[in-house]
């Protein structure tokens, strides 16, 4: 049986934690009018960062559903652990959309009550909104409570951040690609030397769908249309796939995260598999966190997700998801990346609709079949 939670529950729960705060300053007038417009809409809005301590003191504990790469947590962890002693912290790993589906049954039976913080599984955001704490992250960041850069904070709702970024290329094999060939643009695809199944393309068309915020729809499902024509080599998964291009069964691969080529390349010691950037960089939000509603230790939490935010955090990210750090983060493995180039960005707000835009970019390819799936 479903649980609701109602604003006003929302708000007095939360309030249980809050007690009553004495502040060290008085607020500012804008970050008190930021806090009654907040409130005006449903919204907990927290002014003192010292009192976010305190009360994460007392609430001593944390417990995190992630689905963040385990030598990441570990080491995250860790740093977190040595940064707030006075937290006993426990994060878990998932993966996996059966996980996902049994975590998100969970969180709305109320079964979920021992967890914190859960990193909801993008397919399944709708479902997860009406779950997590209703706290204006966004105002509180934007007012400086909480240091978190603002574009990794839900735009719409307000209480989720994502912390990190993922970004596509085009893999390819040296030594099948001359390096005067190689694309540069997403339409450098329709050249005639690419016709005949000298690309690989994968049948869920997240890079292509990624597109759309830059081209919008229409120009987007024609290019798929036109890259159908070119009679590529359609895969799934380029996890699958990198291998094949190492071994010279596939010429180049249109659109596998960065991390995962980064990834492939450490363990190619030929240096046979390259990649090149095609601009627009489609650049999607990754690794999203909110507090649930029925959290038992929200200050606590609220350190976690800024501490995210921060620059450790972000460099761990780089070392071992590898590169996986925010675009949003000056310095980072990723921001350095992508510095100068024009981007293609799905931001909160294009989330519900990024399956839709998939599912009609499949309608143009013609519902291909995967060549190569191993």
């Amino acid at each position: 049986m479903k649980r609701a939670f109602s604003t006003s529950a929302l708000i007095i729960a939360f309030g249980l934690f809050i007690g009553n705060i004495s502040f060290a300053a008085s607020p500012s007038p804008a970050l008190l009018q930021a806090k009654k417009e907040a409130e005006a809409k449903g919204y907990v809005y927290l002014t003192d960062r010292d009192e976010i301590i305190s009360r994460a003191k007392k609430e001593g504990r944390l417990r995190v559903l992630t689905s963040v790469e385990p030598a990441t947590l570990k080491a995250s962890s860790a740093v977190f652990t040595k940064k707030y002693p006075f937290i006993s912290l426990d994060v878990q790993h998932f993966t996996g959309t059966e996980a996902a589906q049994r975590i998100l049954l969970e969180v709305q039976s109320g079964a979920a009550r021992d967890s914190d913080i859960i990193s909801p599984f993008p397919d399944f955001l709708k479902e997860y909104i009406p779950h997590f704490l209703k706290i204006d992250i966004l105002g509180m960041a934007g007012q400086g409570v909480l240091q978190i850069p603002l574009q990794m904070i839900d735009s719409i709702n307000r209480n989720l951040a994502a912390f990190h970024s993922r970004f596509q290329v085009t893999a390819y094999n040296k030594n099948l690609v001359p390096a005067n060939q190689l694309p540069k643009l997403w339409e450098d695809l329709l050249r005639p030397e690419f016709k005949g199944r000298k690309f690989a393309v994968d049948i869920r068309p997240t890079e292509i769908a990624a597109l759309v915020p830059a081209w919008g729809l229409e120009k987007t499902l024609d290019f798929a249309r036109k890259v159908a024509a070119q009679q590529p080599i359609w895969v799934r998964g380029a996890s699958r796939t990198l291998p094949v291009i190492v071994a010279g069964e596939v010429p180049m691969m249109v659109g596998p995260n960065f991390q995962t080529v980064k990834r492939a390349q450490a363990k190619d010691q030929a240096g046979i598999l390259q990649y090149v950037i095609l601009e627009p960089v489609p650049v999607r939000l990754a690794e999203p966190l909110g507090i649930v509603a029925t959290s038992q230790h929200p200050h606590a939490a609220l350190l976690y997700l800024e501490w995210m935010a921060g620059p450790e955090a972000q460099r761990i990210a780089d070392e071992y998801e590898p590169l996986g750090s925010s675009v949003y983060v000056r310095g980072g493995a990723v921001e350095q990346e992508l510095r100068g180039k024009k981007l293609t960005v799905v931001r909160w707000e294009d989330y519900q609709h990024i399956g839709q835009w998939q599912s009609k970019i499949v309608e143009a390819f013609g519902f291909p079949k995967a060549d190569v799936a191993r």
